[in-house]
């Protein structure tokens, strides 16, 4: 089925307010005013942590508050990120009509081999690789994400142009583990840039940006219409910012979890994410759940649910918690998510069965 796009672009802005124009978006097209559209993002220097992450695990802030890197919480899943002026951002936000495609996971290689398609036309040989990632030869150029919200889907992505993969490593804390399951010596050399492979023949933003409609029109059958953005766009992104996205209260609203007197940690490496459970007890042998605070790097939607389900086990016999986890996701199923009920529950059993002086490990031997 072949679907016209707006193509819009706010231009140059922060971490924030980019977040902001993505949830302004969103919002418009589920209430209908705003059609169909791609929106090509330009980032200052920051730092994103994904909506159910631990900032200062994610992050390095005073490395940011130094160097001027802002740092922000996305309105989706998944890990954090460094973005700046040597990254292109883009982000489809259409409905689930305008492509065929029964599952997330189905429309998220569609929409990737497109863009990998596109870049193809830059000269390097680019390659969708699952779960969400375009490479180069065995290297990142490109990490996409996105969720279902009702009938709207919002998928995002960047292209590598011309950054310092120093500059990503700096900002953000990445796990040792993570690279060494790579087989690689840094997080740098995780990623490649255009620039690092087309030297003087790297293309502009704007040829990237070409690249990247051609491929989307060649695969999936798009065709784009360029617009400016909409007042009705602006006007909610800025509430949004000021209400919410643009706050520290905000940004910080999952932080310093394991320091938290008393409480105990599970974890649970799923297929679609690590999960990590902060728990605490009640009663006189500690026969209740007083408070859980689940994190991690996974994608779920929306996004409520998970604070949904920690409101939920409030309460809950700890002998229970598990059966309690899965009844609550059979009457209030996710539109998308990257990870099952059954992999949160690990994570709480995992949390249960741990001290708070150690951490539980939920995956299988």
């Amino acid at each position: 089925m072949s679907a016209t796009l707006r193509v819009v672009d706010a231009g140059l802005a922060g971490g924030r307010y980019n977040i902001a124009l993505d949830a302004a978006m969103l919002e418009l097209h589920q209430s209908g005013e705003i059609g169909d559209s791609l929106r090509f993002i330009h980032f200052r220097p920051s730092a994103l942590v994904g909506r159910h992450q631990e900032l200062s695990t994610e992050v390095d802030l005073p490395h940011c508050r130094e160097r001027g890197i802002e740092v922000g919480r996305r309105i989706t899943g998944g890990g954090a990120i460094y973005l700046d002026e040597g990254q292109l951002g883009w982000a489809l936000v259409f409905a689930r009509r305008a492509l065929a495609g029964a599952t997330l996971a189905d429309l998220a290689r569609a929409i990737c081999e497109a863009a990998a398609a596109g870049l193809g036309r830059l000269g390097v040989a680019a390659r969708f690789r699952p779960r969400n990632d375009i490479e180069i030869d065995g290297r990142k150029v490109s990490g996409t994400g996105g969720f279902f919200d009702g009938d709207s889907l919002i998928y995002q992505g960047t292209v590598l142009i011309d950054t310092d993969p120093l500059a990503m490593t700096g900002a953000l804390r990445i796990p040792q583990a993570k690279i060494a399951k790579r087989g690689l010596d840094s997080a740098a050399a995780r990623v490649v840039t255009l620039r690092e492979l087309l030297g003087e023949r790297t293309p502009s933003v704007a040829e990237v940006e070409q690249a990247l409609l051609d491929g989307f029109t060649e695969r999936l059958g798009f065709r784009f219409r360029r617009e400016p953005l909409s007042a009705a766009e602006r006007d909610c992104a800025d509430r949004l910012y000021e209400t919410e996205i643009g706050r520290d209260e905000f940004v910080a609203e999952i932080d310093g979890p394991a320091v938290q007197a008393e409480a105990s940690v599970g974890r649970y490496a799923a297929p679609g994410g690590t999960i990590t459970a902060y728990l605490r007890r009640e009663g006189t042998a500690g026969q209740r759940i007083a408070q859980v605070l689940i994190t991690g790097d996974f994608f779920i939607a929306p996004p409520r649910l998970i604070f949904d389900l920690e409101s939920r086990l409030r309460g809950v016999d700890a002998a229970s918690a598990g059966e309690a986890v899965e009844a609550f996701f059979a009457m209030r199923p996710p539109g998308t998510a990257t990870v099952t009920p059954v992999d949160l529950r690990r994570a709480i059993e995992a949390a249960l069965a741990s001290g708070p002086d150690r951490a539980g490990d939920g995956a299988p031997a």
